[in-house]
């Protein structure tokens, strides 16, 4: 038992008691990791690739030899069922699961699109508070509906008079601005994600503007080669790939069911140890360690700061081999208390044992 595990430790060494339970505790909480992966055993090399690609892609170089990765901002795991596992790759890019606003008048398909990317409604603005009209005559209907007209007519020439071919929107796109946009021959996404606005601003170069008033030239991102909407099952994934230097990619996943490709991302988050590879590498210290007292990382040998390798080897010793003892327990046995009859007395404390064996010859516990 794990009690076990100490009070050899103690007897062995006579330190490390809290170490070697911490150690063979998690050396068995591994083991839950290995018993899911055994359809995914034979793509290690693929899902390697797959994390080494997406890491080296958003990495950003530091100096001094630094790398810094932003895993959970810039790196983007979308799993569709179908097709075969060796279909899955990394995108140049982002891919969401949106189609554009009007499929019929707005194109599915642009080679080197100028994206424009807003967080702001393009819709007529609604009060803040509870609002009245009074209209007393029908011209005043009318007068309303002009002005907001004119107010989102004016919304898109701001966006137009930079030639844009997609227009990217957080928040809602009217039917009348979804009208001059299609006219304009430029296609619109609405009501992304914030997360994912912030993605494709990282891999085309676009930056998210507040306010179509606020608008300039060096805002459009340029950077995409390919936008284009396709079609999986009953579902649409609008695709920007085709990034020069992308600093944001998506990781898309493809295979025959919905928990195969659960088990496939499980896999893939060996992306942690990727990243902190690169954060680490060429740091040549070989003594970093932890400073008991203040919680830093510091240099052990300047500290003069020792363990002793006794206790150490003793402890991933004594840990390993009582991990692999438990594993090796093929058989349970367990006990169940029946319930007392009312008024009945107290069962006995030990139970007898029959003399009868099972097939194995094993005494059996009276039921």
């Amino acid at each position: 038992s794990m009690i076990e595990l100490s009070r050899t430790q103690d007897e062995e060494v006579g330190d490390g008691t809290t170490s070697v339970i911490v150690l063979g505790a998690t050396v068995l909480g591994l083991v839950k990791s290995c018993i899911g992966t055994k359809f995914t055993g034979q793509f290690g090399d693929l899902i390697a690739d797959l994390a080494i690609d997406a890491t080296t892609t958003v990495g950003v170089d530091l100096g001094q030899g630094l790398r810094e990765v932003d895993i959970k901002k810039y790196i983007k795991v979308e799993k569709v069922p179908g097709g075969q596992l060796e279909d899955s790759k990394v995108l140049k890019g982002v891919m969401i699961n949106k189609d554009v606003v009007a499929p019929g008048k707005m194109r599915r398909k642009i080679l080197n699109p100028r994206i424009i990317l807003v967080d702001c409604p393009l819709e007529y603005k609604k009060g803040e508070n509870q609002t009245n009209a009074e209209l007393v005559k029908e011209e005043d209907w009318e007068v309303l509906l002009k002005m907001e007209e004119e107010y989102i007519q004016n919304l898109c020439m701001q966006i137009l008079k930079f030639k844009p071919d997609l227009v990217i929107t957080e928040k809602g796109l009217s039917d009348l601005a979804c009208h001059y946009l299609s006219k304009a021959g430029v296609s619109a996404i609405r009501r992304l994600r914030k997360t994912d606005n912030n993605r494709i601003a990282k891999a085309c170069g676009a930056v998210v503007v507040n306010r179509p008033e606020e608008l300039q030239e060096s805002d459009v991102g340029t950077g995409a080669g390919l936008f284009e909407v396709k079609k999986f099952g009953d579902e649409f994934f609008a695709y920007i790939v085709d990034c020069k230097d992308p600093k944001a990619c998506t990781v898309l996943l493809r295979g025959a069911s919905k928990d195969l490709l659960n088990e496939v991302e499980r896999n893939l988050q060996i992306t942690s140890f990727a990243y902190f590879v690169l954060q680490h590498a060429n740091v040549g210290n070989e003594w970093v360690g932890i400073d008991g007292n203040t919680g830093d990382i510091v240099d052990m040998k300047e500290r003069k700061i020792w363990d002793s390798y006794n206790v150490k080897a003793q402890t991933f010793k004594t840990a390993i081999e009582a991990a692999c003892m438990l594993l090796r327990i093929d058989d349970i046995v367990s006990g169940i208390k029946k319930k007392q009859a009312p008024g009945a007395g107290p069962t006995p404390s030990k139970p007898k044992i029959e003399d009868e064996g099972d097939a194995d010859n094993e005494q059996i516990l009276p039921e």
